[in-house]
């Protein structure tokens, strides 16, 4: 991206078009060109309590701009890297939603990924709610094994209630159905959950590794990485609702007891180290229910981080 110091603009954050981190918009999905490609799927209709996630694109890009002052990539002195400088990102936009219709719009999402996909980018879903995950793992069809870390308070592994099975408690249920994912570890579990005992009984059946807050803590972020399948592809959802509602109030479904910020980071900084990611997705955020805007911020800034990590791990392991 050319930036201020180059061209005579200054380009604060403010000023502009919101697209993710400021990147160029590419409505044209037939024609991408990029490492990175967000897709905005602004979908809520799987929500069972607080409608707004369908706000979550809007809210997520809004805040990322913040991130987007026209440095050449992001230097962290941590770590003495500097993320992102050389790394290609599009915003192809939304994917278009069809109200009260939700098997064409997870259709017009999963069409997004796969022209993501097809690109050879790394596709990149703000959603919504978490049935927009659906979509997203069915348009991995025929894609090698791959394992999914899913972070969020809720198991999502509901089958069926009353004849919903795309609803934002069954992604992970219809993700383990799929003989492209080989496996799930899920992560931040807690309190009382939308599944009841014998969702966890399935999901524990069907191999998935389930851990709660406190046991990720107690593990620590790399042996809770090491529990991961070596050499084995990533997908990663993240569900905002994963963190503590006193740093991400702004969701429909909050739960007390989640994680702080650099619980997650240092998880998602471990597990791209040491895997191929090969597709993310952030949802929930609802941005009506946090009028500070940290919500939006928190979800921006753990997306840009762990594209950093991502495209640094990619690099450095050429």
């Amino acid at each position: 991206m050319t930036h201020g110091y180059d061209t005579g603009r200054l380009n604060l954050p403010f000023t502009g078009i919101c697209t993710f981190a400021r990147s160029p918009y590419h409505p044209d999905w037939s024609t991408i060109d990029a490492d990175i490609a967000i897709l905005g799927a602004p979908f809520d209709a799987g929500t069972q309590w607080r409608a707004g996630a369908r706000f979550g694109p809007r809210g997520v890009r809004d805040a990322s701009t913040l991130f987007s002052f026209g440095h050449a990539g992001a230097y962290d002195h941590e770590d003495d890297v500097t993320y992102l400088a050389d790394t290609k990102i599009v915003d192809l936009g939304d994917a278009d939603i069809v109200h009260t219709d939700t098997v064409q719009s997870h259709a017009n999402i999963a069409k997004g990924v796969r022209a993501i996909r097809d690109a050879g980018a790394l596709p990149v879903v703000i959603g919504g709610d978490h049935s927009v995950n659906i979509p997203c793992i069915d348009a991995f069809e025929g894609h090698t094994p791959f394992h999914i870390l899913q972070i969020d308070a809720h198991l999502d592994f509901v089958d069926e209630r009353h004849g919903v099975r795309n609803g934002h408690g069954n992604p992970m249920r219809r993700a383990s159905e799929k003989p492209w994912v080989s496996g799930l570890t899920q992560v931040g579990i807690r309190n009382v959950s939308s599944t009841a005992r014998d969702g966890y009984e399935d999901a524990r059946a069907r191999g998935s590794d389930i851990l709660s807050v406190r046991q990720a803590r107690a593990l620590g972020p790399r042996k809770l990485a090491a529990r991961l399948p070596a050499n084995t592809p990533v997908y990663i959802t993240i569900d905002i609702d994963a963190f503590c509602p006193s740093i991400a109030p702004g969701t429909g479904t909050p739960s007390h007891g989640g994680f702080l910020y650099y619980d997650v980071l240092e998880l998602l900084q471990q597990v791209a180290q040491n895997h191929d990611i090969i597709g993310i997705d952030l949802v929930e955020v609802a941005p009506d229910y946090d009028p500070t805007g940290a919500t939006s911020i928190l979800a921006a800034q753990v997306l840009m981080n762990l594209l950093g990590f991502v495209f640094h791990a990619r690099s450095t392991h050429r």
